[in-house]
């Protein structure tokens, strides 16, 4: 755990944090509907998820979460590119902080347990 105030320790400890912490790094909000429907705040992303992007050139746009890179911190989610100079699109890498989900994806049993709780 770290105690220090200074922003470069506080950024070292995000990015070479544990596994069990970056998992909690990559939690975002449910909507209303699924915060009425499941009595939680926020959930992991996984991949599967509709999310609805909040922040950013992409604002508004909702669609599936393709993958989630747990030692980036970032997912991506469909349709969210961005274009590179020589003119070809590549995914956007986003912040889960910049989503909300709308839809979760329930086929993990662990996962549907989780929330059935």
């Amino acid at each position: 755990m770290n105690k220090s105030k200074q922003p470069r320790k506080q950024r070292k400890a995000l990015y070479s944090a544990p596994a069990h912490r970056r998992h909690r790094q990559l939690r975002a909000h449910l909507s209303n509907t699924l915060f009425e429907k499941y009595g939680k705040r926020s959930a992991r992303v996984a991949k599967g998820d509709t999310v609805k992007i909040m922040r950013g050139d992409d604002t508004g746009h909702e669609n599936k979460v393709q993958s989630v890179m747990l030692d980036a911190g970032v997912i991506y989610v469909d349709g969210a590119t961005v274009v590179k100079s020589d003119g070809s699109e590549v995914p956007r890498p986003l912040h889960t902080s910049n989503v909300t989900i709308t839809k979760l994806n329930l086929e993990d049993k662990v996962r549907e347990a989780r929330f059935s709780r």
